[in-house]
């Protein structure tokens, strides 16, 4: 034996040995933690890989914006119900996670002119877990918008207007701080949706935390507003334990009385008349300026903010929709001393919708909160809409567009 190479044998065996067991932990961890529902033939979406066979036929309509799945993710959503969340479009939050999962948007100003987004979620989201966000406050009007999905759907937000104040007598602001139209906690808990930790309300700021809603650790060199994030996933977990699954505990189930829109396959005109979409929010906030263009050969529009393309971060697509609605309200504000805006999402109003290349003029009508949202031309026909992802843009009354 050549003892002086001994301890370079010994180090090179024991190295071995280490990147073996090495191997075997790994397959064995691969293994163990494989999601089971995964398929040899699932597609990666948005860096994931699906847990179902995204190559089967797509025959089944998502009843809120008729988009065509596949039977297996309808399997998934029909079992639950219909997701909403706020996410955020403050300049330092984007680009943000899962928008271009959500089956319907709605933009609107939350405060300043700057813009937030009432995002759902529902069938989009039935192949995966999706990261969503930056989660922030609740207005008033986000929720009128959310009270058309049917009964009690998740409504998930961080915080929102109120008039709590620990440090003030009988623990509310003074008179005139908030004003009382814009209370949205009060709003939540007029509808019922509050119930402590047991309402469909998610409320990172109350009642819903890790692992729904967190802070993500990629965005740590942002402000503290700008970190809250939540698991699609994870938030329907915590659905179950309240007891909102498609039936609430009681056995009532969210679509009863939910209305779909009507809805056509998409079709391109031969000679597109609107190629590109143009408006703001407020005058004084270039940052949230919105293009969408039109692409004839994808039959899609492509949304450009602040001058930019708008993309999502988990996926790093651009986002697209197939229809955007452009809807005119009262805006009112700012209403109190903490400069809330206040802008009128029922009763009736001018409208134009964007589809197939084509612009179509008509009006809004929602005469109550939980009537849903309708698009009516001219002649008083209801307005189809096209299978695919829906953008409704809510814009002050008076503001112009360039198309």
């Amino acid at each position: 034996m050549n003892v002086k190479k001994l301890p370079y044998q010994l180090i090179f065996g024991f190295l071995g040995l280490f990147l073996l067991s090495a191997g075997v932990s790994m397959a064995a961890f691969t293994f163990l933690t494989k999601d089971s529902s995964l398929t040899s033939t699932g597609k990666k979406t948005g860096g994931k890989v699906s847990r179902v066979d995204l190559t089967k036929p797509k025959t089944e309509s998502c009843p809120i914006n008729g988009a065509m799945f596949t039977k297996a993710e309808k399997d998934i959503w029909s079992k639950k119900r219909p997701m909403l969340a706020i996410i955020e479009n403050h300049l330092d939050s984007r680009p943000q996670s899962g928008l271009s999962r959500a089956d319907v948007v709605y933009e609107i100003i939350a405060e300043g002119g700057i813009t937030r987004f009432l995002s759902v979620f529902y069938c989009g989201i039935a192949d995966n877990d999706y990261i969503i966000g930056q989660i922030r406050s609740a207005r008033v009007y986000f929720i009128n918008y959310a009270l058309e999905y049917g009964d009690k759907p998740l409504f998930v937000h961080w915080g929102g207007a109120n008039n709590i104040c620990n440090n003030c007598p009988g623990g509310i602001k003074p008179r005139g701080d908030i004003d009382p139209r814009v209370d949205a906690y009060k709003y939540l808990e007029k509808n019922s949706w509050v119930n402590g930790r047991y309402g469909n309300d998610m409320n990172g700021a109350t009642n819903t935390g890790y692992p729904a809603l967190f802070t993500d650790d990629r965005r740590m060199d942002l402000a503290t507003e700008h970190q809250k994030v939540g698991s699609t996933d994870k938030i329907y977990e915590e659905a179950t334990k309240r007891g909102f699954e498609y039936q609430d505990s009681e056995g009532n189930a969210w679509d009863t009385k939910f209305k779909s829109w009507k809805f056509i396959d998409d079709k391109a005109i031969d000679t597109p008349t609107h190629l590109s979409i143009k408006f703001n929010f407020w005058d004084s906030m270039a940052g949230y300026d919105v293009e969408w263009k039109y692409d004839k050969a994808k039959n899609i529009y492509f949304r450009f903010n602040g001058g930019l393309e708008h993309k999502d971060l988990e996926s790093g697509e651009q986002l697209t929709a197939k229809n955007i609605a452009i809807v005119y309200v009262k805006e009112e504000g700012p209403v109190d001393n903490e400069h809330h805006m206040l802008y009128t999402v029922t009763g009736k109003g001018k409208a134009t919708m964007f589809q197939n290349g084509n612009a179509i003029e008509g009006t809004w009508e929602k005469m109550t909160a939980t009537d849903r949202l309708k698009f009516v031309d001219e002649k008083g026909s209801e307005i189809p809409l096209v299978r695919g992802q829906i953008w409704i843009e809510v814009l002050p009354a008076g503001n112009d567009i360039s198309y």
